[in-house]
């Protein structure tokens, strides 16, 4: 219960967004926790307006994001992500958008 009432006050800002965490309990049962950036589907259909993905990835486009867009999410990303500078965290950004078009 307690770890939800933290959580909860340090995601205050990001309601109604998924935010993932890193969660370490230690035998005392005492916990520590990381936030993490919200997911990029998550983001992405953030930029893109759109309430969920396609149906058929690959063959129905349901929304687009510029250019912009994808360097803004790769920003929000960048801690989480496994990229050494912003181009290629735009090209994993990329890669996300076009598996869920």
């Amino acid at each position: 219960m307690e770890f939800v009432k933290q959580y909860n006050a340090a995601t205050e800002s990001q309601s109604g967004t998924v935010v993932p965490v890193e969660i370490t309990i230690f035998e005392d049962r005492s916990f520590s926790f990381i936030l993490k950036t919200p997911p990029t589907p998550v983001l992405l259909r953030q930029k893109a307006g759109l309430e969920k993905a396609s149906k058929n990835p690959g063959k129905e486009v349901c929304g687009s994001v510029t250019e912009k867009d994808v360097e803004e999410v790769a920003k929000i990303k960048m801690p989480d992500l496994n990229a050494n500078d912003l181009e290629a965290a735009k090209q994993q950004v990329r890669g996300t958008a076009r598996s869920m078009a």
